[in-house]
């Protein structure tokens, strides 16, 4: 699949039939994920596969009850590493590891596309219930939940601004 036609398709999908995804393809889709653009080449980021259903029960009370984040076969947990990103400062730690995380999460959103999976970002979530869910150590920090898995249906596509309403030239 051509990258333009992967953007034009990628929906934020929320209803997922209950077939499992392979190993093989979540690793491979980190894998693209990892090289995303990051400050430094530091990659400051990590991914926690989550496949348990207890534990996926558990990210959707996080995640405001949203259920697919529970229906889904595997989320995506995209994390922040802030020892990775030190190098940098204060600026890093608030700033670069976030993008850097933002990168790879739109890769995972467009290699989804490519094995017919789909998947949903998710920032709506209650970020110390799901570090402690996760075990995750103090210095990582979760950005996004991301529930993948094959769809029910593709959602139509929702409407976008004109890009002459958002495009600056030279100053605002």
């Amino acid at each position: 699949m051509k990258l333009k036609e992967a953007i034009i398709k990628r929906r934020s999908v929320r209803d997922f039939l209950g077939r499992d995804i392979e190993d093989s393809i979540i690793m491979d889709i980190l894998e693209y994920a990892n090289l995303a653009p990051s400050a430094g080449n530091l990659q400051a980021r990590d991914f926690i596969v989550v496949r348990d259903r207890e534990t996926r029960e558990r990210l959707m009370v996080s995640a405001l009850n949203q259920e697919f984040v529970s229906e889904a076969p595997v989320d995506i947990v995209v994390c922040a590493n802030l020892k990775r990103i030190s190098p940098y400062g204060e600026r890093g730690r608030n700033l670069y590891c976030i993008q850097d995380a933002s990168a790879s999460i739109e890769h995972i959103l467009l290699l989804a596309q490519e094995y017919g999976l789909a998947t949903c970002w998710v920032g709506a979530f209650d970020e110390r219930e799901v570090s402690e869910i996760l075990n995750l150590p103090r210095w990582v920090r979760p950005v996004a939940i991301i529930p993948i898995g094959y769809p029910k249906h593709i959602p139509k596509p929702t409407p976008r601004k004109r890009i002459e309403e958002l495009v600056h030239f030279d100053r605002w």
